[in-house]
């Protein structure tokens, strides 16, 4: 859902709710540029831009930032310190406190902040009632753990004059050179530099100093613009900043920070979510093919975004990983302020020699954020395994949803009468087309009142919640941070009594506008905000709702129709006088984290994982919930585009994500609609869209033969969500993506480090390359080893590193299987999830080369948290080519549950294993033998049927072993010899 786009005016209120209600039912048009600043009309951006430039064109320059050698310390893994900044031709100093911490984890963590604002020794203007010092909570949102400190890090013997010299990481192999004058420091790994700061000199922290009011200057004396932006000392956005027809009113000041990070040797970068862009970032500073701008982080409501672009979207992870070949290392740049972030690349200059390994480019960024603390994560890799290992640890990793959550999703804005909701429910089971949940837009409310149901249009929600439940399915109602500000709505009136709104600069509640008209914001970061917030949600509370409703959070940037940038002034006010400039990027984890709260808290008892989808996120915020990637279109281009932007989710630690299936703008065509399912069916997130305009568009609607090739892939999705709740597991304990690029599953492989069109599910060795182009019959996938890979339906075979085309007629989905992998799936079709619960599993054996083959399964209840007692099956399945046997291993632990669930699981089986690839000696076998733990004496041993099906042309030998009757939570084994 989407806001319409904000004016530059400053609208009555009747005018602009006319206007906002109006907009539902007149056409779209494509993104308002002039309603999102550039890198030029955000004046710290272009001040620390042209600051950088004057440093790389001049030949003189050097850096007034330098660590004060008397003042440094080391003591328990900890290295503290003063920067001295040089300001002005007198040479006065500006003191800043630096401290590097070096984590237990291998990670450093270098902060920089500023003393007179860090003692409160400034004066604030405007009378504000703001906070005097430099945002420094960041990490109280973001961080959930990774800050043991190392013990042994250690100052190394070896420093030179004028540096320090830190040993840390695994084995001492990791070191941190220090230089004093001007500051920076390089990071290394087996005496590599991997990752360098400020060594061009781009390190700026804005200091506070006192306004000083000048003189206007005579007709004629103004001094240049080009003059005033060479020196440095351009103050025309220092005091007051005007955009849109809202100005900031900025007490503190300028108080940007900027530092310029290099990666030697590396040429590809990935992360700094969420952009419609490629997942290698592009250049920033102009040429062919290149951005102008830099890439943006600041959460914003973007009417019809538009692809290949550096312009801001929904959500903010500043976390940028680099990779080459061999080595992967990531920054995590800990600021939820505005943040511009520019990419360039140039010829390396190391030993050509060494190529091999490292590439002959480097990528030098330069990240610059509005306000806040520098404070800056180095992770050293050098895997991107490590890599998301050890963000996750810091940032947290992505919460076990529930099984029906990562079913497929049916959504639109809006389902207009509970009636509506009912009908559709059955006509999904008519045509037999699974889904679990069904969503309710802003429409299903009381004059979007949140909290309440439209009288007339949703009279007896319970009895729709009934239909629901017989299916074992789900209703999704959504919830935005706006509170409409009207009488007789005890919400507003709580909210305002309370004093949990947002406050505007001058400290009195702030009143904007968006979906009900004038409207106030919840502040979540108010500790009673989220205690109020909690009670909303009980079943005597927000009424006509039970245990199968789930929430939706929107808008949450937050968006705000008449505010600057479609957004709040950066002057306003959060809990603890904190202004919103230095904290927005936060701004939507806070209550979509308030939200996940209140779902637990329900019923007293009544223990299930929340569902809570969100559009805003920053880093965090996997552990909350899951994203989609906002308001695209219905035309090929953002079907392709979405494939990359989902797949950078997943390497920055967000992977719980997807797209509007079909489109939200617009109507696609039958064709699209349909290869949009099919891409759909291998995003993490699976829901289908659309705008109020669009024409409904339910899978059951195009008719033959669409709806029965998207029933096919819908049916697909739950052949395989054990294999997908497996990757859930795994993203939840390790923090790996859920869809992984093919760097990830083949660092090595440098010719697939930009290939961003195909996808790995998990760690089963599923390779899907959707079909993204109008009229394409086939596809050319990318092998990146020797292996051979199977065709998921027919088992054709394909080796050789390199592209392969694939034919992919509609009905076609281009699906491969990686030899060496085991892939756990549920063959029976059934409504929805719930009812495969109880379902027998089927178990495929994907031979590799040397007729090997391994993969896991994990189970658990889907829905509570008993797994955390031990509730659960977590099995490896191997097949030894030289034993002949395919084994079930357990691999889980035991808790206070254990027994109970497996006890639960015991008449659960095993009820197909197919083996592809089978070696041809097999050709005549008719029956297994095969052995099952604690089985009776009569049962230990037994003969089982099987079937050897020979290779035909292309297609791979395979062969099944039909009901081998073992539990799938037990060990067992199955004997080919």
């Amino acid at each position: 859902m989407h806001s319409p786009t904000a004016s530059s005016l400053r609208w009555t209120g009747v005018f602009l709710l006319f206007t906002a209600f109006c907009s539902l039912f007149t056409p779209a048009v494509m993104v308002k540029h002039e309603n999102f600043k550039t890198c030029d009309q955000s004046g710290f951006c272009k001040r620390n831009r042209a600051y950088a430039d004057t440093i790389t064109q001049s030949s003189h320059w050097k850096s007034p930032y330098d660590l004060d050698s008397k003042s440094i310390t080391f003591e328990n893994g900890q290295l503290s310190g003063t920067i001295l900044k040089t300001v002005g031709k007198a040479g006065e100093t500006v003191r800043l406190p630096l401290t590097v911490t070096f984590l237990e984890s291998g990670t450093a963590r270098v902060t920089l902040d500023e003393e007179k604002r860090q003692k409160g020794d400034i004066v604030l203007r405007h009378d504000s009632k703001a906070r005097k010092e430099r945002y420094n909570e960041a990490s109280k949102w973001a961080i959930v753990g990774g800050l043991k400190i190392s013990s042994g890090a250690a100052l190394s013997r070896e420093t030179e004059a004028g540096t320090t010299k830190v040993h840390y990481g695994p084995a001492g192999k990791y070191e941190a050179i220090i230089h004093h004058s001007p500051f920076s420091i390089k990071f290394k790994r087996d005496g590599e530099t991997q990752i360098k700061f400020n060594d061009r000199g781009f390190m700026n922290m804005e200091h506070w100093r006192p306004k000083i009011e000048k003189p206007e200057p005579k007709e004629g004396e103004e001094q240049p613009l080009e003059t005033a932006e060479v020196t440095g000392e351009d103050e025309s956005t220092w005091w007051d900043e005007t955009f849109g027809g809202n100005t900031d009113t900025k007490p503190r000041g300028p108080e940007s920070v900027a530092l310029d990070i290099s990666f030697p040797g590396y040429e590809h970068v990935y992360g700094i979510p969420e952009h419609a862009s490629k997942m290698s970032l592009k250049e920033t500073r102009g040429g062919d093919g290149n951005y102008n701008e830099p890439y943006r982080l600041y959460n914003a409501d973007v009417f019809e975004y538009e692809l290949d672009s550096p312009m801001t979207l929904y959500g903010a992870i500043p976390f940028m990983q680099a990779h080459r070949k061999g080595s992967t290392v990531g920054v995590f740049w800990l600021n939820a302020a505005e943040t511009w972030i520019d990419v360039v690349k140039s010829k390396s200059g190391s030993n050509p020699l060494s190529l091999g390994v490292k590439s002959a480019v480097d990528t030098q960024t330069h990240w610059i954020s509005e306000s806040g603390i520098l404070d800056i994560f180095v992770l050293l890799g050098p895997t991107p395994k490590d890599i998301s290992q050890t963000y996750g640890e810091l940032t947290g990793f992505t919460a076990m949803p529930q099984q029906f959550a990562i079913a497929y999703h049916q959504c639109r804005w809006n389902y207009v009468t509970d009636q509506d909701v009912m009908d559709v429910d059955r006509r999904f089971d008519k045509h037999k087309i699974p889904y679990d949940v069904i969503w309710l837009d802003i429409e299903y409310t009381d004059g979007k009142k949140y909290f309440t149901w439209d009288p007339l249009t949703f009279p007896d929600p319970k009895k729709m919640h009934k239909q629901l439940q017989k299916r074992e399915r789900k209703l999704v109602t959504i919830i935005d941070p706006h509170i409409k500000n009207t009488d007789k709505y005890n919400v507003v009136d709580e909210l305002k009594s309370k004093g949990l709104a947002v406050k505007n600069k001058d400290g009195n509640d702030y009143e904007g506008w968006c979906w009900p008209g004038s409207s106030y914001w919840v502040d979540c970061f108010n500790p009673a905000s989220i205690t109020w917030w909690k009670t909303l949600f009980k079943y005597d509370s927000f009424k006509g709702t039970g245990p199968n409703t789930f929430i939706w959070n929107d808008m949450n940037e937050p968006s705000v129709f008449n505010g600057p940038e479609t957004t709040m002034p950066k002057d306003n006010l959060h809990y603890g006088n904190w202004e919103h400039r230095d904290v927005h990027n936060l701004n939507g984890m806070t209550f979509h984290n308030a939200t996940y709260d209140a779902l637990l808290e329900r019923k007293k008892g009544e223990v299930r994982r929340p569902f809570a989808l969100t559009r805003s996120f920053f880093a965090g915020s996997q552990r909350i919930g899951a994203m989609w990637t906002g308001d695209n279109l219905a035309e090929w281009s953002h079907l392709a585009a979405s494939i990359p932007m989902i797949l950078n989710q997943g390497i920055s630690g967000f992977p719980f994500a997807g797209a509007d299936v079909g489109g939200f703008f617009g109507n696609p065509s039958k064709e699209l609609l349909t290869r949009w399912y099919q891409a759909g069916a291998f995003y993490p997130f699976f829901r289908g869209h659309a705008h109020i305009d669009t024409r409904r568009r339910e899978p059951y609607i195009p008719g033959s033969p669409y709806t029965e090739i998207i029933t096919q892939a819908l049916r697909l999705r739950y052949q395989l969500l054990p294999a997908w709740y497996t990757a859930f597991h795994e993203a939840s304990t390790t923090g790996a993506p859920i869809v992984r690029p093919n760097f990830y599953v083949h660092p090595g492989d440098d010719k697939g480090f930009e290939i961003e069109d195909q996808l790995y599910i998990g760690s089963t060795g599923l390779l899907a390359k959707p079909v993204v182009a109008e009229g394409a019959d086939s596809v050319s996938i990318y092998i990146a080893d020797d292996q051979p890979y199977y065709d998921y339906f027919d088992y054709t075979t394909y080796s050789g590193a390199g592209h392969h085309t694939i034919k992919a007629p509609l009905e076609k989905i281009p699906l491969l299987m990686q030899g060496g992998h085991i892939i756990p799936r549920r063959d029976r079709p059934r409504r929805s999830s719930s009812l495969m619960k109880w379902d027998p599993f089927t178990l495929v054996v994907v031979l590799d080369k040397a007729g090997n083959a391994e993969g896991t399964l994990y189970v658990d209840d889907g829905e509570t948290f008993d797994f955390e007692q031990g509730a659960y099956i977590h099995r490896r399945f191997q097949f030894d080519r030289a034993t002949k046997a395919l084994t079930s291993i357990n691999i889980g632990g035991t808790g206070a549950k254990t027994a109970a669930w497996h006890k639960t699981m015991s008449k659960v089986r095993v009820e197909k294993v197919v083996i592809v690839g089978a070696p041809g000696e097999w050709k005549g076998k008719t029956e297994v033998v095969v052995s099952e733990e604690g089985a009776k004496e009569s049962a230990r041993k037994k003969k089982v049927e099987f079937t050897f099906h020979s290779a035909q042309g292309k297609k791979a030998a395979w062969a099944v072993v039909r009901d081998p009757k073992v539990a799938v939570g037990k060990g067992w084994k199955i004997d080919f010899s």
